[in-house]
């Protein structure tokens, strides 16, 4: 098949959203698909021309410091897709170019499945406009009813949109790396860098130090466990508009900062817990690679943690917006004898979870679509 992504986010940007369009734009190339992509100009961007590859123009996206979303690119897209007519197109971002790619796709008649990534709808009302929240809500469901199908990763997220009047929505599970993310990146240099011994609890949260990201409920309890353990320290590996206030406020905690690659997988593996407090995920990729980095995890009881962690024997899956039971859970699981036994439980759990069949699933997909608009 000839498939095109469009997306306003892509490595080395570092979010779930740009990773997950990365590891299905490169499943796709590994089962012998031809692919191109369509994305946003990162800044000082300098690359040569290819049939797979298209940039568009930017813009900064106020308080996310280096994102950028696409402008509106429909004349380029339809002289490319006349030309070129791809056999189905996945939009992941709702953006401009994200529009752009809608409206040429449905004029030329070219089947288009969207992704649903992001709940902007709860985004506004951490950013203090959640007045907001309903019209976003509108738009989002607008846009993707304008394709073919939305593609979430969860069922239970597939269930809520059908019921709130997304049409075609369809469940595509996500995977992990357990090559790359695996405890064997346990790293006692980099431990002893943040002034732990081989017993010390080292509690980390990966991800964009941001409003949405619910941290000043890891802080609290985060103090609770201290309590406890005294010489536990917190590690926050990511970037984004709430840490400098974070590290003013909290001098003995550890700021790591954006990691990536091999880095990243030595940053996970040399934690004891991982603590996540977000209520705004799709999913939750962080949550599969604590998972599998062999890391007890605490996270709510929706997205990743709902379809893959088993509460009690892989840390705790906390009822959604109980901040009392997260405060427990965090301080009952980081206190545990168990806790080595329940990581290696974790990364049990999620080995099955290969990004090929992924890929797989995400072709056949297409290829339903593209049979469908060929039949009609």
């Amino acid at each position: 098949m000839h498939i095109e992504l469009v997306t306003e986010t892509y490595p080395p940007d570092v979010n779930g959203v740009a990773l997950t369009v990365q590891a299905l734009e490169q499943g796709l190339r590994g089962l012998g698909h031809r692919v191109a992509l369509i994305r946003t100009e990162q800044a000082e961007e300098s690359l040569q021309a290819r049939a797979d590859l298209m940039l568009v123009d930017g813009a900064p996206i106020p308080r996310y410091p280096g994102l950028r979303f696409g402008l509106p690119a429909g004349r380029r897209l339809l002289a490319r897709w006349r030309e070129q007519r791809p056999d189905a197109i996945y939009v992941a971002t709702e953006g401009p170019l994200g529009w752009s790619a809608l409206r040429a796709a449905r004029q030329l008649g070219i089947p288009v499945a969207t992704g649903f990534h992001t709940r902007f709808d709860d985004y506004v009302g951490r950013y203090g406009a959640g007045f907001l929240a309903p019209w976003v809500f509108a738009w989002l469901r607008r846009f993707h009813n304008r394709g073919q199908a939305t593609l979430v990763p969860t069922l239970e997220l597939q269930q809520q949109l059908h019921d709130q009047g997304f049409k075609h929505v369809q469940r595509l599970g996500r995977a992990v790396d357990t090559r790359q993310f695996h405890p064997g990146w346990r790293d006692a240099a980099l431990r002893a860098s943040w002034n732990l011994a081989d017993d010390d609890l080292a509690i980390l949260c990966v991800g964009r130090l941001a409003p949405e990201k619910n941290l000043g409920l890891l802080l609290r309890a985060f103090r609770a466990l201290q309590a406890q353990r005294p010489r536990a320290r917190l590690v926050f590996v990511g970037d984004g508009p709430a840490r400098a206030e974070l590290q003013a406020a909290n001098p003995d905690a550890i700021f790591c900062g954006i990691q990536r690659g091999d880095e990243l997988a030595r940053h996970f593996a040399s934690a004891d817990l991982f603590v996540f407090p977000s209520l705004s995920e799709t999913f939750g990729n962080v949550t599969l690679e604590a998972m599998s980095s062999g890391l007890a995890t605490v996270a709510f009881d929706y997205g990743a943690t709902r379809e893959h962690l088993r509460d009690g024997e892989h840390g705790a899956a906390v009822p959604f917006g109980d901040e009392q039971a997260f405060i427990d859970a965090t301080l009952r699981i980081g206190t545990q004898a168990s806790l080595f036994r329940m990581g290696e439980a974790a990364r049990g759990a999620v080995q099955h979870l290969h990004p090929d069949e992924v890929a797989r699933a995400f072709a056949r997909l297409l290829h339903a679509l593209a049979e469908i608009k060929q039949a009609a």
